[in-house]
């Protein structure tokens, strides 16, 4: 028997209000679609950790580097949920890119995907073989207020359906308030 599939949003690295005032309308309807959303740190406010908490169905968080003193009172540094059979870790910073697969899959051994921030660089790759968590699935969804060096802003959907993470998308987002 199938479970009604779970749909994904991941986001990191809003930066509210240095690099934008507030979120892009495209981002708040995303939250609305969305049985749960992943925020991978770097919120600068509380405000919008209280908006996300409002409009979203379910929502997972962690602070990121440039989040103060009541966003990690309020936040873990690592989050981990299991949804619909798949189990995810989340962070905001894993370090360089170069060994990440293998740093990461010897840092969440019992965990499916990994969800980060920090580099506004969006991210999907696996562990490969050469780690003991064979099939750890990395992901940043950049930053959908922020693109810095990209050529556009991000964010990533994803479903979990039959235990299983599928349709991982990365999304161009316009960044109309």
């Amino acid at each position: 028997m199938s479970c009604a599939p779970i749909r994904l949003l991941l986001l990191a690295d809003t930066h509210i209000p240095r690099r934008a005032r507030a979120l892009p309308a495209q981002v708040w309807q995303a939250v609305e679609e969305a049985d749960v959303v992943f925020h991978a740190g770097d919120w600068q406010v509380p405000e919008l950790l209280d908006g996300l908490q409002a409009r979203a169905r379910h929502l997972v968080g962690v602070w990121g580097n440039n989040d103060g003193e009541e966003l990690r009172r309020r936040l873990p540094e690592t989050a981990r949920v299991e949804i619909g059979g798949v189990r995810f870790a989340m962070t905001h910073e894993t370090g360089a890119a170069r060994g990440r697969e293998q740093r990461m899959a010897a840092a969440f051994p019992e965990d499916d995907v990994l969800i980060f921030g920090h580099s506004h660089i969006p991210w999907d790759s696996v562990a490969g073989e050469e780690t003991a968590n064979l099939g750890l699935r990395l992901l940043n969804p950049g930053s959908p207020t922020d693109r810095r060096m990209q050529p556009e802003c991000t964010l990533m959907t994803a479903t979990v359906r039959d235990g299983r993470l599928v349709e991982v998308r990365l999304v161009a987002v316009d960044r109309t308030p």
